[in-house]
């Protein structure tokens, strides 16, 4: 006896009918990726390849939006230097000397 074939058609955002997200979560992971994460392979061969990711101090992560508009560090970092030169000096020097105390 041959099973029913349901019928599938995309919906206007292109998911199938028959996935079902309703009960998902959004961002549910978010913040525990920003921490870090570890992967885990196991091989066919009975080893195991464990790696530690997470972003290097100092590092920052672009939403996907703004991505768009800074490609590399570079052209982040030269956005951030017009802004910073857009402060008053004073206010700079005050900032400086309150992070070394």
């Amino acid at each position: 006896m041959k099973k029913a074939k349901t019928k599938t058609t995309d919906s206007e955002d292109g998911m199938r009918t028959e996935y079902d997200f309703s009960g998902g979560v959004r961002g549910k992971y978010f913040r525990n990726m920003r921490e870090g994460y570890t992967v885990t392979v196991h091989n066919e061969d009975g080893t195991t390849l464990v790696q530690n990711f997470k972003l290097e101090d100092g590092a920052v992560r672009l939403d996907r939006d703004v991505q768009e508009y800074f490609p590399d560090a570079e052209s982040v970092n030269n956005a951030l230097r017009g802004l910073i030169s857009l402060f008053p000096k004073q206010q700079r020097k005050l900032k400086t000397k309150a992070r070394v105390a």
